[in-house]
């Protein structure tokens, strides 16, 4: 086993979601490849990201396609985010004596139209939460997370944020990560899912 570093993360919205997550793939001190994305999309709506060891991931984001290929044979559409959601929870406790070691957050739209971020140990456990992050960073992640979109501890009402905040959250979270998370640099990758479907942007991290 190995962890290759990175940081993703996932917020949830009324009618939208957003997923950010970095593109080095380092082993130690080393770089292996600063243009690595950590995402797969899996259906229209629904994208994963995968912090931890590389090719177990590559290998569990495989699993899940097919799988899903079977199910859209099987029942003639796409399967929905939560159906997905219970998918993985299933392929990565089945796996639980020699686990994919990968901590995933999924992202997408429920059938009600609703932004749904679930998040996961490597073996299965999963949460459905408003906002989440996984990776080498998500310690540093979190806790502005709390601040900004929970708003804990805070006396003065504040507006919530809107979707362009929030993408602008997230990008400066993961900004601020690259400075202090030796792991987490080069790229950041900006997926937003709403009713059109996956859109998805870079942005420049630090490189060294």
């Amino acid at each position: 086993y190995e962890d290759n570093g990175g940081t993703c993360m996932g917020v949830a919205g009324e009618d939208y979601a957003v997923l950010v997550a970095d593109t080095r793939m380092s082993q130690g001190y080393s770089i292996h490849t600063r243009d690595n994305s950590k995402v797969t999309k899996l259906t229209d709506k629904c994208i994963i990201a995968s912090c931890g060891m590389k090719a177990d991931a590559i290998t569990l984001h495989r699993m899940l396609k097919a799988r899903i290929v079977m199910y859209e044979h099987k029942h003639r559409r796409q399967p929905s985010v939560v159906a997905i959601a219970q998918m993985l929870s299933t392929v990565l406790y089945y796996k639980r004596f020699f686990p994919y070691y990968t901590f995933n957050v999924l992202v997408g739209l429920d059938d009600e139209g609703k932004g749904a971020v679930y998040h996961y140990d490597a073996i299965g456990s999963f949460e459905r939460v408003p906002y989440t992050t996984s990776g080498s960073g998500s310690s540093l992640v979190m806790s502005v997370l709390d601040c900004q979109l929970q708003k804990l501890n805070q006396t003065v009402k504040t507006p919530d944020l809107d979707k362009p905040q929030v993408v602008e959250l997230c990008k400066d979270v993961l900004s601020s990560v690259g400075e202090r998370d030796i792991y987490t640099g080069d790229y950041g990758e900006i997926f937003v899912i709403d009713a059109g479907g996956v859109v998805s942007t870079k942005f420049d991290l630090k490189l060294d």
